[in-house]
């Protein structure tokens, strides 16, 4: 019997969540327990594949659960953007519990089912964000994933890392209910319907002013994007262990505040809309500002973590940045970021957490020559800081340069400038750590002891996603297309 593109789209976001059970249950059994994680993550991915084939061979697909209140409930549906989304957050779901294997046996953590637990809940959360066929639905999973994040963020259970949960948990929910659930409400009110649209749902009905404070609202709202003055729950979640800090920064919760913005400036305002707004010009000198200040900041860290938190806070408004524009290359340029960033990112924290297990090192100031000890992991460090700076052979080469010539249609000159700065601050920030691996000051650090890589699990993990580094670069067509089709998406108002 073959399952139908519904019974697919549904088994998306309820399969991690069937998954739980079985993970309690062979909690006993570590090999079994990982293995129900690995599996579920690959049979996660064939899904969501299936659903990209569909789309892209012209399927329209859209599910209803049940209504809430009449005319709310939860609905979803498949569109180009939200397949992007699921498609890098179920590959690297199974690539992270890879990775998370070697890590967590390695390091000898305890509450190892609860960890694979939640990270089940998670995903499943990121699935319904993916397909939200509404901003009800969306909001919903959105709320799901904070909360299912907390027990991963605070999973040392020591003071700092309680700390690190409360603020985590703080800023999240208090921007969502605050902002976010506000401009949700507003909208309904305003609009008379939170679906996503082609060409947006205000049709021209509204007062720009308040359109312009809603736009705020909705940015602000979505905190896990981390724009400025709202970014401090991301640094504070460092406090993690690494397969968390994957997640959070590569695999779920950053790239579910961007991926939420750009589905709000594309489907909810529009393209013909947003530059017709006071508050875009605003919130894109913010992000530009950002982009800036948080590569400044990255700079003066010597937490080898901390920098790649601050140079997340950094790269995630590169794409909010794309969504602003409301220009196409902006768009493209927005939509690859989201899996350029994603490899690259998952890469660096990977080694981080790598260099740790192994050498017992978090400060950068320490890791002069464990090149010699640990050049794969150091290998793989800088041709992911390429990827992040944006310069080739790194995937990341192709998107700034569609964010650059989105910046030129739109005659965006401070952007183009604070791009190219960051780019030479990510050069700064992120390069002299794998030279002074390799090439150290002084020579008595070159240690030319026996190799100590991380665990054949960790580094199997961190070579994949290393490759992708440089697949993209290569061969970014799918990637492309998929954008494209993202584009065509958003404009189909237009004809």
């Amino acid at each position: 019997m073959i399952v139908s593109a519904q019974t697919v789209l549904q088994l998306t976001v309820i399969l991690p969540l069937l998954s739980v059970a079985g993970l309690i249950m062979a909690s006993r059994r570590p090999n079994l327990r990982e293995a129900i994680s690995i599996i579920t993550g690959v049979i996660l991915f064939s899904l969501v594949v299936m659903l990209y084939q569909g789309m892209m061979d012209g399927d329209v697909l859209r599910v209803h659960w049940f209504d809430v209140i009449p005319g709310l409930g939860f609905n979803f549906h498949i569109e180009p953007l939200g397949v992007l989304f699921a498609l890098i957050a179920s590959f690297l779901w199974i690539i992270t519990t890879f990775y998370a294997i070697g890590y967590m046996r390695k390091n000898g953590e305890s509450n190892q089912t609860r960890f694979y637990s939640c990270f089940a809940i998670a995903i499943s959360a990121v699935m319904g964000i993916a397909f939200a066929a509404d901003l009800f639905t969306l909001f919903i999973f959105y709320e799901v994933l904070t909360l299912s994040t907390y027990p991963l963020v605070t999973h040392s259970g020591t003071e700092a890392a309680k700390k690190g949960g409360r603020i985590y948990l703080g800023i999240l929910l208090t921007t969502s209910i605050a902002f976010l659930l506000f401009a949700v409400i507003a909208t309904w009110f305003v609009a008379g319907t939170l679906d996503f649209t082609s060409g947006g749902v205000f049709n021209g009905q509204a007062n720009p002013l308040v359109l312009s404070v809603l736009l705020v609202l909705f940015v602000f709202g979505v905190g896990k994007a981390a724009i400025m003055p709202f970014h401090r729950w991301l640094p504070s979640a460092m406090v993690a262990p690494t397969p968390v800090s994957a997640l959070l920064h590569a695999v779920a919760v950053v790239k579910a505040g961007v991926f939420s913005i750009m589905k709000i400036c594309l489907y909810i305002f529009g393209l013909d809309l947003l530059p017709l707004l006071s508050s875009t010009q605003f919130l894109l000198y913010l992000a530009g500002f950002t982009v800036l200040m948080a590569s400044l900041i990255a700079m003066r860290q010597d937490s080898l973590k901390a920098r790649l938190a601050y140079s997340t806070i950094s790269q995630l408004s590169y794409i909010i940045i794309g969504a602003l524009l409301a220009t196409a290359s902006g768009v493209l340029g927005g939509s690859m970021h989201i899996a350029m960033h994603a490899f690259g990112k998952i890469t660096l924290f990977f080694c981080a957490g790598a260099i740790y297990v192994s050498l017992g090192k978090t400060r950068i100031s320490d890791m002069q020559g464990i090149g010699w000890q640990m050049p794969v992991t150091m290998a793989a460090f800088f041709i992911a800081s390429l990827s992040i700076i944006g310069v080739p052979p790194g995937g990341g080469t192709w998107s700034k340069w569609f964010l650059v010539m989105g910046s030129l249609e739109a005659g965006q000159w401070f952007l183009i400038v604070a791009l190219m700065i960051s780019s030479l601050l990510n050069i700064a920030y992120l390069l002299p750590i794998p030279f002074r691996a390799f090439f150290p000051n002084d020579q008595t650090d070159m240690v030319r002891g026996s190799m100590k890589e991380a665990p054949l699990p960790a580094l199997i993990a961190i070579i994949v996603t290393t490759l992708f580094c440089l697949i993209l670069f290569v061969y970014p067509q799918p990637l492309y297309d998929l954008a494209q089709a993202i584009l065509n998406t958003a404009e189909a108002s237009h004809g």
